[in-house]
């Protein structure tokens, strides 16, 4: 069997996202490789949008192709957010943050009308499994480690924030549970924990064919 060519499935998932995307839209940026494929797209198009990004890293590469990137302080609001996932299940939930930008990740997705998850064929899975990504804050580090049992510290590397990186290494059987457990531990700042109601669609890329799943948070009319 034939294995797929991930790289060629990220294109094109990246693709179909990119035409989504209007003349005059407030338009998020997220983080990783498919994101990375996203950005030539919608230079290539040539539209007068407004953008903000996840990381440094697509910020730069948004200039880069012609896009106008602001800071995200003054903006209430995104019309579409796009974004990548390290694990996306059947009923919506994600994985995201291996590049430990998932703070900026959530806030940019809850802002958003619209919140497009653009995968590989990889991505998918039956259920999610460890590492889920985690950013914590360094005060009370240890005592927040203890607080999440199977909590393993990523080392130097912070957050664009200042927030220290983590993953959580435990199996879990429900992600729902897990995330209300994380939310309610004060040191844990965000998670990699994504729920299907800030996703409105996700595009699946599997060779040259995208599927499109709809998951919720349907976009909503100006």
């Amino acid at each position: 069997m034939t294995s797929p060519d991930i790289g060629a499935e990220k294109r094109a998932a990246a693709q179909a996202a990119s035409e989504l995307v209007e003349d005059g839209m407030r338009v998020g940026l997220g983080s990783g490789t498919t994101v990375a494929e996203l950005v030539p797209a919608l230079g290539r198009r040539g539209l007068a949008l407004t953008c903000v990004a996840t990381s440094p890293a697509t910020a730069d590469l948004a200039r880069a192709h012609g896009l106008r990137v602001e800071p995200f302080s003054d903006i209430e609001k995104l019309d579409i957010a796009i974004d990548g996932a390290d694990q996306v299940d059947p009923l919506g939930w994600l994985v995201k943050g291996g590049g430990g930008a998932h703070t900026r990740e959530r806030i940019v997705a809850a802002a958003a009308d619209r919140f497009v998850v653009i995968v590989s064929s990889d991505k998918p899975v039956d259920r999610l499994h460890p590492p889920v990504p985690l950013e914590l804050l360094a005060f009370g580090l240890a005592a927040t480690v203890r607080a999440v049992p199977g909590t393993v510290l990523r080392g130097a590397p912070r957050t664009p924030d200042g927030g220290v990186l983590a993953d959580l290494q435990r199996e879990f059987d429900d992600a729902a549970t897990l995330a209300r457990m994380l939310d309610a531990v004060p040191g844990v700042v965000s998670h990699g924990l994504f729920a299907p109601s800030l996703v409105s669609t996700v595009l699946v890329a599997r060779g040259a064919d995208v599927e499109e799943r709809i998951i919720g948070n349907p976009p909503t009319s100006t």
